[in-house]
């Protein structure tokens, strides 16, 4: 009986011990993720873009006073010569008009002839003669205008160049400043327009090489320099314009052919065999101190990482110190990481 007893008591004993042990501790989910590979790349010191080629000068030539035109002499495409007569407006009101003015002019000289000599017989005033003095110089200033209306009623080349644009034809009313013609002038040189994006508009400078290669020339590479940075970003694009000065060396340049651009920007700061991450893995940045999280694949974890970085090259930062090229950065999902924290990839960069 004792010994049932003591039997007993050591059962619920160790029942009791077996539910007085408390759960362990559960594992922390693993946060999804996305990696890059770290590289040492070599880093070009230049920036790519596509341009459109145009003559330097482009004029919009007009008439000064409106009519109908009488002829255009030209066709998108012609080579003109300075002095040359393009366009022609019919002068029967022209010539009207500087008829009525030079009969006017006339008459007015008439009438002040007659005042002095009514004033020299006293029997017109001072005043009289004044006024006809008035009128006879308006009528003077009148007549030179319309002169100079009649001369401006052609189109004449401005300089040599070449016939870009047509705007109207013979026999049609054009209003006074309407553009009829657009002339590129050749003596002035060529030039390459291009746009590019602040972080590399930043980059360039004035002066700084450029190597245009048109697909119409294949197999030549023409020599440019840098003329004109933009100073504002276009509203629409975001984009800031550059200028390019390109000399046609021999080759017969016409507007409008697209043009691939390579230019050797100035600061080499960032030329050579760089280390180099994604943008996207950069969690935090002050001045050239950021942080990354390096992926610790044995563990499982993403390890905080303090790295100095540089210059950005595209979409890419330049690191200076702190990886090493093989290491694996965390990219994706970064942003909800802690140092030491379980991650679960999922995908891989680039």
């Amino acid at each position: 009986m004792n010994r049932l007893a003591i039997l007993l008591l050591a059962s619920f004993a160790l029942a009791s011990c077996g539910k007085s042990q408390a759960p362990g501790p559960a594992p922390a989910a693993a946060t999804p993720v996305r990696t890059a590979i770290v590289e040492s790349v070599d880093v070009g010191n230049a920036v790519r873009s596509v341009g459109v080629l145009a003559p330097r000068d482009e004029f919009r030539l007009s008439f000064k006073v409106g009519g109908v035109i009488d002829s255009i002499a030209v066709d998108a495409g012609d080579a003109v010569r300075k002095g040359q007569v393009l366009a022609l407006i019919k002068r029967a009101e022209v010539d009207a008009a500087v008829a009525q003015a030079s009969e006017a002019t006339e008459k007015a000289r008439r009438d002040l002839e007659r005042g002095q000599r009514l004033r020299a017989d006293e029997v017109a005033t001072e005043e009289q003669v004044q006024d006809l003095t008035t009128a006879y110089n308006v009528a003077r200033a009148n007549l030179e205008a319309a002169r100079f209306n009649a001369r401006f009623a052609r189109i004449e080349a401005p300089g040599d160049g070449v016939v870009l644009q047509k705007l109207a034809e013979a026999n049609e009313l054009v209003q006074a400043g309407q553009p009829v013609l657009v002339l590129g002038g050749t003596g002035a040189g060529w030039i390459v327009r291009t746009a590019l994006a602040d972080r590399d508009a930043v980059r360039v400078n004035v002066g700084d090489v450029a190597r245009v290669a048109f697909d119409a020339f294949p197999g030549r590479e023409f020599a440019g320099k840098v003329t004109r940075v933009g100073s504002s970003a276009d509203p629409l694009t975001g984009t800031f314009e550059v200028e390019i000065d390109v000399a046609p060396d021999g080759a017969r340049f016409v507007r409008g052919l697209v043009a691939k651009v390579s230019l050797d920007i100035s600061d080499g700061d960032a030329a050579g065999i760089r280390t180099v991450v994604p943008v996207t893995a950069i969690v935090e940045a002050n001045g050239a101190v950021a942080t990354v999280y390096l992926l610790d694949a044995q563990a499982g974890v993403a390890r905080r990482r303090q790295v100095t970085v540089g210059p950005l090259v595209g979409d890419r930062v330049i690191v200076t110190a702190g990886l090493a090229a093989g290491d694996r950065v965390v990219t994706d999902g970064a942003a909800w990481l802690a140092d030491g924290k379980p991650v679960h990839v999922v995908g891989q960069q680039g």
